[in-house]
């Protein structure tokens, strides 16, 4: 099934003309793309006792399918986390691997910025959902910055819903709005890294058990089957635009935002998502505003693919969304 596919080249829609010349614009600026692996899956729970989740992996995959060199990125190197060690949590006892992901949450919020420092494209690799801390720390320290959170879940477990808290990369959207442990949702006594009217969250699914609660909050979310009837560019391009009182954005890309049907390859696949054509025309006019300053791809597990097929379709997806 996916050894013939290639993503859909031609931008359907009324707006097809303006995010060509976004595009257009984007490709002949100064910025250049930087890829940074982040390897953590600091943020998941175990798959089995005595297995640690395989998404660590994911930089590595992508890695070997050229993605550097069909970007013609600049490659920033890894920033290496603390050891998965989860032995002795019980509910109740907080999030998983918590000091370990403070550790790391600061660790990579400083290369993050080296790489914006220089003016630079990022593109972060991990891991899991939980590397957007880092991210969302590092924009928080330079102003004020949206995020476009791409999942099939809301990622919006805390406390305050929820009996427990544990994996954080169930609990994205809350930590990074504040909602969480001090220690990871409140660095340097920045919370919220991220305002609520700053977030969006595109291609949940619409029987997420957060939506109601999210929505009531304000926060823009746009569910799978909505994004496929109204179309993605259209969607993309007005997230972009909406997002315009902030200093720039960054896009968070879980990989279970695609349907199980055509990527089973990810740590909690849901079905009702996207097809890669639809994610490819979401995430051009995200991608092609100059205000975009990173884009992260998460959650993918190369443990789960071990011909790599899906892989080579998510580095297809991701250059043919970044070049056009």
């Amino acid at each position: 099934m996916m050894a013939g596919w290639r993503p859909q080249r031609a931008i359907r829609g009324r707006c097809s003309r303006t995010v060509g010349a976004r595009m257009s614009l984007y490709a002949g600026s100064m910025r250049s793309i930087t890829v940074l692996d982040a390897p953590s899956n600091l943020g998941l729970r175990a798959p089995a006792p005595g297995l640690v989740p395989g998404c660590y992996k994911l930089a590595g995959a992508l890695r070997d399918q050229r993605l550097l060199d069909r970007l013609g990125a600049h490659d920033g190197g890894v920033v290496v986390p603390p050891r998965y060690d989860i032995r002795g949590w019980r509910p109740g006892d907080g999030v998983l691997n918590a000091a370990a992901l403070a550790t790391y949450t600061r660790r990579l919020a400083e290369r993050v910025n080296v790489v914006l420092d220089n003016a630079g494209f990022l593109m972060l690799l991990g891991g899991d959902c939980s590397i957007l801390f880092g991210a969302a720390l590092a924009l928080r320290r330079r102003g004020r910055y949206g995020i476009v959170y791409l999942d099939g879940s809301i990622d919006f477990r805390h406390t305050g819903n929820s009996t427990h808290v544990g994996a954080s990369a169930g609990e994205g959207t809350a930590i990074v709005t504040g909602r969480g442990q001090p220690d990871i949702a409140d660095i340097d006594g920045l919370a919220p890294y991220c305002r609520e009217d700053d977030l969006v969250v595109l291609g949940v699914r619409d029987y997420d058990d957060h939506l109601h609660e999210v929505r009531g909050l304000g926060i823009a979310v746009h569910t799978a089957s909505e994004i496929i009837a109204e179309g993605p560019v259209l969607v993309g391009d007005r997230v972009a635009q909406g997002l315009a009182a902030c200093d720039g954005y960054f896009v968070h890309l879980d990989a279970d935002v695609l349907d199980p049907a055509v990527m089973p390859a990810a740590d909690a696949p849901d079905p009702g998502g996207l097809d890669y054509p639809h994610l490819v025309e979401l995430l051009r006019p995200l991608l092609a505003n100059p205000a975009c300053v990173g884009l992260e791809v998460t959650i993918y597990d190369p443990d789960l693919d071990p011909d790599g097929r899906y892989a080579a379709a998510l580095v297809e997806t991701l250059v043919d969304a970044l070049q056009g």
